[in-house]
């Protein structure tokens, strides 16, 4: 297996975190586990150490807790996985989507929650519709077809710092898509599970302000990327 790096960004969600380190580690997939500390006001650093990640951290932001991930790769790294710290993701999934990658089949392979089973509670109706409404506008712009903007996601690392991601906030995983559609990697998007998260508030779906902040940036970031 090619050498896998995952990153987490993580925001006071001190006990998940733990648990989500925990099951990453337990596949024996990773050889590096980056766990960003994106402005937490809690335990999440002290927890993630002790639970056996390496740490760095990152003004509040998820496209800047991913970058920050990103830039603290090590050198030997191929391989990128992404996925969230609030317990939703199930990193059991993780060898599926890195296999093609490392099989030389695809450049970049995406979860899909809304192909997958999902945990009653899970994702609220606007995240299953924002993402199916991107998806259908990325297929008339790119002809790729996607069906979620899951945070869920793996990525040769070569391949996604030809992207120049620039997104700062909850853009990031979109930007990625579409700049992976546009710039003809070998994209595949596969079903996984989905779980309601085991602590902590979202801060995009567990508030009406949150919904419209993040549902704003996205817009803004279709807007921007497809204009550019």
């Amino acid at each position: 297996m090619s050498n896998v790096s995952v990153i987490i960004p993580a925001l006071n969600e001190e006990e998940p975190i733990a648990g989500v380190v925990r099951e990453c580690l337990a596949t024996g997939l990773p050889s590096d586990l980056i766990v960003v500390d994106n402005g937490s006001t809690d335990r999440t650093a002290e927890r993630a150490r002790e639970a056996g990640a390496r740490v760095v951290t990152a003004p509040r932001g998820y496209g800047r807790a991913c970058a920050a991930g990103v830039r603290a790769l090590s050198p030997d790294c191929q391989i990128v996985v992404f996925l969230d710290g609030d317990g939703s993701d199930v990193p059991a999934i993780m060898n599926k989507l890195v296999d093609p990658i490392a099989r030389g089949t695809h450049d970049f392979v995406i979860g899909s929650r809304t192909r997958g089973q999902r945990e009653p509670g899970s994702m609220n109706f606007q995240q299953i519709l924002s993402g199916r409404i991107a998806g259908f506008i990325l297929r008339l712009l790119y002809g790729v077809r996607y069906t979620d903007m899951c945070p869920l996601r793996a990525i040769r690392r070569d391949a996604l710092a030809k992207l120049d991601m620039r997104e700062e906030t909850y853009g990031w995983n979109l930007e990625m898509q579409m700049k992976a559609a546009r710039s003809g990697l070998r994209v595949l998007e596969i079903p996984v599970n989905h779980r309601r998260r085991t602590g902590g508030e979202s801060k995009v779906s567990g508030t009406l302000r949150g919904t419209f902040v993040a549902g704003a940036r996205i817009v803004a970031t279709l807007v921007h990327v497809a204009l550019e």
